[in-house]
């Protein structure tokens, strides 16, 4: 059995392919063109492929230590013809992201132990959250788990109809007080209905403001709280969303939330739409915080598990990483 055949179906491995194409088009034929007629990785190409990985959204210190990793690879190796040059890439991208604490998890399973596992989901309006919330949800449905959603989001407009919505549709459980309550109680008494009702899984939607860091410090700090009175412990896990179409303002957006909120896990949209792809490694490195789910498509069964040597190879092609 090989490594795909065991963590994707063909399905998901071609959704993900698909996902990244914009990506691979343009980092893949950026190097391409760059070792075009060289026979060895010198320092031109050393700087090309530096470049590339900048304009690609890995970004600037990220792209560094990539070259370095792959300078030292060089020299340990002594010779390395520059047709081996996406192989070593694609190793030393593996490498990197599995040292940044991005597992290979294989499906959308909550951690042993924890019932009810209560997920704190945060992130900027319009990046795709209360979507992901919904994909979520639905994933979790379908492997047979009880599912509440609760709609802690009550300041911006919508959004509890808009979650109550993904709920029907799912056909997983929802719990509201409606626009203008607070946010801290709603937490609350979704967890407290999490625990009576004997749901598995509590997901918690909060809005995504961050005009005010003290503000929004104050108020997650108060729906933390909230959320451990009634299940010490929780949340399990605290999940920022971003739009990785953004590119380099993802990251910027990651260092906003991580100074204010106990991040735990991350989330990439929008993937599919997308040649920055390459800010999913930046985010990684920079971060040191795991990378768990990523939309590839706008349809419901489109959110996957990133799994960092699928995500790569996508990117890179040609022979499998073991």
């Amino acid at each position: 059995m090989g490594f795909f055949d065991k963590f994707f179906s063909k399905d998901k491995k071609e959704d993900l392919d698909k996902g990244l194409e914009k990506t691979k088009e343009g980092l893949f034929g950026k190097i391409n063109r760059a070792i075009a007629g060289k026979s060895t990785i010198d320092i031109e190409v050393l700087d090309e492929l530096e470049s590339i990985l900048i304009s690609s959204d890995v970004g600037l210190d990220t792209a560094i230590k990539i070259i370095e990793r792959i300078e030292n690879r060089a020299s340990r190796d002594k010779y390395v013809n520059a047709a081996e040059l996406n192989e070593i890439l694609r190793d030393e991208i593996v490498d990197l992201l599995a040292e940044n604490n991005t597992s290979d998890v294989e499906d959308f399973d909550p951690p042993a132990g924890k019932r009810p596992y209560v997920l704190l989901v945060i992130g900027v309006n319009g990046v795709g959250k209360t979507t992901t919330i919904g994909k979520l949800a639905y994933q979790l449905k379908q492997r047979g788990y009880k599912v509440v959603l609760g709609a802690a989001d009550t300041f911006r407009a919508a959004a509890v109809d808009q979650l109550k919505i993904w709920a029907d549709r799912v056909g997983c459980d929802f719990y509201s007080k409606g626009m203008q309550a607070d946010p801290a109680a709603v937490a609350f008494e979704a967890t407290k209905y999490a625990v009576d009702n004997q749901c598995d899984v509590a997901i918690i939607d909060t809005a995504g403001r961050l005009h005010n860091k003290s503000h929004l410090m104050l108020e997650l700090g108060k729906i933390h709280r909230s959320i451990e009175k009634n299940l010490p412990g929780a949340p399990h896990d605290v999940l920022l969303v971003l739009d990785a179409s953004t590119g380099q303002n993802a990251q910027e957006q990651a260092k906003q939330f991580t100074e204010v909120a106990p991040i735990t896990c991350l989330a990439l949209t929008k993937l599919d739409g997308t040649a920055k792809g390459g800010v999913a490694i930046s985010i990684s490195d920079q971060f040191k915080i795991p990378i768990r789910y990523i939309g590839v498509g706008e349809s419901i069964d489109k959110l996957q598990i990133f799994n960092k040597r699928a995500f790569v190879e996508s990117i890179f092609g040609g022979k499998q990483l073991g």
